[in-house]
């Protein structure tokens, strides 16, 4: 019996209208092409979408069921770390670039490939510009040494990568991303593809459908903090 072929939609160039989330593949593949373009971006987060291909590749456009989130309150902090904690100092937002390209860095130093292009630095900081997209930075004796950057859309944090280069460093920065959202009334951190390191950390699978329905309950809420 002939297997049925899947057809990946092709996002239109100048249009920023997405397919619904939900008709993804079991992969989670929705579509491909488009561009970067920071409102295209924001458009694509905000229905729980997002870019991740490698380098030369096509943009493709994921919404993956099961979809890993973090509680606010179900980090998992060792007694080991919060010893460790002490020694570091957790800034918001004064670097965001560079947050970014390190992450870029760590992963291409190790021989791995990155989807943080230059077009996707571009717009992701047009859209920090704006007051949407933010970092969290973690210093020792003031040197960066570790951080993580992302979307704030309603009360979700889209978080979209880390780096350290001194440990605990990264998880420390989460922490201190968890204590800032907490502060402003934000809801739960998405984490995207769900990752034995992250679930070492408190994150959490739960199904497509339900990400979005939180996700859709959470932008429409009103009277928030800004960060």
């Amino acid at each position: 019996m002939a297997k049925h072929k899947i057809s990946i939609p092709q996002l239109h160039p100048e249009h920023y209208a997405f397919p619904n989330p939900l008709k993804a593949t079991k992969e989670g593949l929705l579509a491909w092409g488009g561009d970067l373009n920071s409102e295209r971006l924001l458009a694509a987060y905000k229905q729980g979408i997002f870019p991740w291909f490698n380098e030369r590749d096509p943009i493709l456009w994921w919404s993956p069921d099961p979809r890993a989130i973090l509680h606010l309150d179900a980090m998992k902090v060792s007694k080991s770390l919060v010893k460790s904690m002490k020694q570091f100092e957790i800034k918001y937002d004064t670097c965001f670039e560079k947050v970014m390209r390190a992450c870029q860095e760590t992963r291409t130093q190790n021989g791995k490939p990155s989807w943080i292009s230059e077009p996707l630095v571009e717009s992701f900081c047009i859209l920090h510009v704006k007051g949407i997209a933010h970092s969290v930075e973690c210093f020792k004796e003031g040197i960066l040494v570790g951080g993580l950057y992302g979307l704030y859309v309603g009360g979700v944090f889209c978080g979209e990568s880390m780096f350290s280069i001194c440990t605990d460093a990264s998880k420390s920065a989460l922490f201190g991303l968890c204590q800032k959202l907490k502060a402003i009334g934000g809801d739960f951190i998405d984490c995207q593809l769900p990752t034995e390191h992250l679930k070492s950390l408190g994150a959490v699978e739960v199904p497509r459908e339900l990400f979005l329905t939180q996700l859709s309950q959470s932008l429409n809420q009103m009277d928030r903090k800004g960060w």
